[in-house]
């Protein structure tokens, strides 16, 4: 039996350890971190909407009317009139046939994934997908082929091996860790060219990039025509939870054979109020999308003029790779002591020698509070050595 003690002492040694940061406040462009106000540069919450007045207002009357939980699973005694409004809704705004809702983004992936890949068959899985899919692939009964990070000759290799097998090409629409977005036209065509479904994960793309905040699958024209798209309302929407859209005939199939939704108490009726809310926000404000690009734009570029490189990103994910876990979080604690709070992100959520600051802006933040997180990150930088200093003398790295 491995000693618990001695597994987190090598975390401890490796600089792969984490613990947990406590926000005393509502999340917002400013937080209290450990009872400190810090600009919050690490949040998923890109509209701005998890701590709006009208998204806080829904969820309360829907406490209040609904109750605080739905009770049972969904197929048991738990489906109540907020889940059917939000699918109708949800499946509408993507253009979809209908929508099924999930506890979460984690399992709306694994779940999907396992339903509908059998024995026997393929499912194709981009090296960089996000945990929640590794495992679907790992719980389904079929092969996993993983290709190269968006390399569709790879990909189109797989599938002339598979002769016929493949079942699913799933892929995130914005990647979570580099904040670059799937070639989803080309995945497309292969995927009908090899009788494959396609299964893309919108939950870094919805809110921020498509007409009106509709996604990745939108923006590349593909609207109904990809099988499958998962969601979650816990990012942009600022609420919790997940959705899958796809045909009627899809998510009947799902609500039958996905183990995550049958076995899983539904989704409590106040999250599913304040995301309804908070996607009625999106439809009626779109510039919160463009806002959100804008911000982005101006923090890549802030950082550039430091002399960072924040990689090639166009979306509100913009990472700031350093190499090796201990740097990465140096450098994350000597922003935190500026206060600005971008959280260092190491194996395994990203490969080995990837560390990085995975920095994710709001709508809600002022270009003024994105440059100085921008001259603060160079500064730090500059004093780890991971940058050359301003006088061109490198400075050494920190002990």
């Amino acid at each position: 039996m491995t000693d618990v003690s001695e597994r987190l002492e090598e975390l401890r040694e490796s600089g792969l350890h984490r613990r947990l940061r406590l926000i005393g406040s509502a999340q917002g462009p400013r937080v209290l971190l450990d009872g400190q106000p810090v600009l919050l540069l690490c949040s998923n919450n890109y509209l701005g909407l998890a701590d709006h007045p009208r998204v806080r207002e829904a969820a309360a009357e829907a406490a209040l009317r609904w109750g605080a939980g739905a009770g049972a699973s969904r197929l048991i005694s738990g489906n109540m009139e907020p889940h059917r409004m939000l699918e109708e809704r949800l499946a509408a705004f993507k253009g979809y046939e209908a929508a099924l809702l999930f506890g979460s983004g984690y399992l709306a992936n694994s779940g999907a994934i396992a339903a509908l890949a059998g024995h026997g068959e393929v499912v194709f899985s981009d090296e960089l997908n996000h945990a929640s899919i590794v495992d679907g692939c790992r719980l389904s009964r079929a092969q996993t082929f993983v290709y190269r990070h968006g390399d569709l000759e790879h990909l189109a290799w797989g599938l002339r091996e598979a002769s016929g097998r493949g079942s699913l090409i799933v892929t995130d629409g914005v990647f979570s860790m580099d904040g670059d977005v799937a070639p989803l036209n080309e995945l497309v065509g292969l995927a009908r060219s090899h009788g494959c479904r396609v299964m893309v994960d919108e939950a870094h793309a919805t809110g921020a990039l498509g007409p009106g905040g509709r996604g990745s699958v939108a923006a590349a024209g593909l609207s109904g025509e990809v099988d499958l798209v998962v969601g979650t309302l816990g990012k942009a929407l600022g609420s919790y939870g997940a959705y899958v859209c796809a045909s009627a005939e899809l998510t009947e199939y799902l609500l039958n054979t996905a183990r995550s939704f049958i076995f899983s108490t539904a989704p409590p009726p106040p999250v599913l109020a304040a995301a309804l809310a908070a996607l009625e926000l999106l439809e009626a404000e779109p510039e919160r999308v463009e806002q959100l690009g804008a911000n982005a734009a101006a923090l890549r570029e802030g950082l550039a003029a430091e002399g960072l490189a924040p990689g090639s990103s166009k979306t509100q994910i913009v990472p700031l790779e350093v190499g090796e876990a201990a740097p990465t979080m140096e450098l994350c604690e000597r922003l935190l002591e500026r206060g600005v709070f971008a959280q260092g992100i190491r194996p395994p959520t990203v490969p080995a020698g990837s560390s990085r600051l995975r920095f994710s802006v709001m709508a809600t933040h002022e270009r003024s509070e994105l440059r100085d997180a921008a001259r603060v990150a160079g500064e730090a930088a500059q004093e780890l050595g991971i940058v050359p200093a301003r006088s061109g003398s490198p400075v050494p790295v920190a002990a």
